[in-house]
């Protein structure tokens, strides 16, 4: 997919510049860092499911127990 992006001049520069001593497009250069951002402040797995039965109305262990219950 292609986006634009505003970029100051000297960012821009410093980017050419990174890129050429790499061999590496800018447009590389951009989605590695990209990928590095989104790695590096990714919610932690545990956080995205805390909170998870809040909507249910029932409490989580109360329904454990009642599914545990039918084995007996």
């Amino acid at each position: 997919m292609r986006t634009i992006v505003e970029i100051p001049d000297n960012q821009l520069l410093e980017l050419t510049q990174f890129a050429a001593e790499k061999q590496v497009s800018r447009a590389e250069l951009i989605r590695r860092a990209i990928a590095e951002y989104l790695q590096r402040y990714a919610s932690p797995i545990e956080d995205k499911a805390f909170g998870l039965w809040a909507q249910r109305g029932e409490d989580g262990l109360v329904y454990q127990e009642r599914l545990r219950g039918e084995w007996d």
